[in-house]
């Protein structure tokens, strides 16, 4: 069974305008449906949990011609599997602690859905789509790992944002990377929805920028970028890194305290792709350094993994050291 829970007091407040709750405060409520999702576990029912957020359940509501007071259309919403971000798994964990954890899920899902939207509207339907849309998540995924592999020990922090090229509409991602002792943990939820947006960019000929931010060495932490120009990515030098992490400040994002602008190392080019020539000013915005050889990808990002796990030793110059990723 499927239980749409409004964990966010705002949604909560928003939801409760339609007589939803029967008067009980966020926390009363929290606390009886902590004791209803044991009680159901105990039976042996496997519950899965979704996000209710006021607005999209408004909107759902009134799209469907649906009471947003009865329970049939909280019913409906919950398990609705064409909503963006899919119901999480319930595993008898308390509230208080799952919160988090179930509105990480969701934003990354919620991201994954319209990334997968994008990208299939992309490559279309037919055989020659579905053979592009193999291509790119694979190279997406081989793009994961080499990062993984220039990242070196440590936690890492990716973020990706690019906009089409026709509607102009911005996709943003972030996803951890965790190497230790030469092997690459899996991620979570983040690292299918990094996979999947970054196929996305490629396949729509997207424009815009991916940054590695590494952990805090002696001198402070560097972050490593590439540009995504129609598509296709290339090694940012460190004067463009520092003007992308310029440019996030304008977007909301405060300027990491410290940080060391490096230039991006080779990634794998897209493959049939000549990699873009180097422009005048080495890797400047008139264009690219050739890129490097490609890294073998086994894994699928559907089930979070990339290849086996194991990753290189990161590269000589600018190495960074131990510290906390950027957030």
């Amino acid at each position: 069974m499927a239980l749409a829970v409004p964990v966010r007091a705002a949604d909560f407040a928003g939801l409760a305008g339609h007589g939803l709750f029967g008067g009980l405060t966020h926390l009363e409520y929290l606390r009886l449906t902590e004791d209803l999702l044991r009680g159901l576990r105990r039976q042996g029912l496997e519950v899965h949990l979704r996000v209710m957020e006021a607005e999209d359940y408004a909107d759902y509501c009134d799209a469907f011609g649906l009471d947003p007071a009865t329970a049939a259309a909280r019913v409906a919403y919950a398990g609705d599997p064409e909503l963006a971000g899919e119901p999480f798994l319930y595993a008898g964990e308390p509230l208080a602690e799952l919160v988090p954890l179930l509105l990480e899920d969701h934003r990354a899902r919620v991201r994954m859905s319209f990334a997968c939207a994008a990208l299939l509207g992309a490559v279309g339907d037919d055989d020659v789509g579905q053979r592009h849309l193999v291509a790119v998540m694979e190279y997406a995924t081989t793009v994961f790992v080499a990062l993984a592999e220039g990242a070196g020990e440590g936690f890492h922090l990716l973020t990706l944002r690019f906009h089409g090229p026709e509607d102009g509409e911005q996709l943003t991602v972030a996803a951890e990377l965790c190497v230790e002792a030469g092997m690459l943990f899996p991620g979570g939820r983040d690292t299918e929805a990094f996979c999947v947006t970054l196929a996305a960019g490629v396949a729509v000929a997207g424009d815009g920028a991916l940054l590695l931010h590494g952990e805090a060495g002696p001198e402070g932490p560097p972050v490593r970028g590439w540009a995504l120009l129609r598509g296709r990515l290339r090694p940012m030098s460190a004067h463009e890194v520092f003007d992308e992490l310029a440019d996030t400040v304008g977007r909301g994002v405060p300027f990491p305290p410290g940080v060391l602008p490096r230039p991006g190392f080779p990634l794998p080019p897209f493959p049939g792709h000549a990699a873009p020539r180097e422009g005048p000013g080495g890797g400047g915005a008139g264009g690219a350094k050739p890129a490097g050889g490609s890294s073998p990808a086994n894994g699928s990002p559907g089930d979070g993994s990339a290849g086996d796990g194991r990753v290189g030793e990161r590269p000589d110059d600018d190495a960074g050291g131990g510290g906390e990723p950027l957030a």
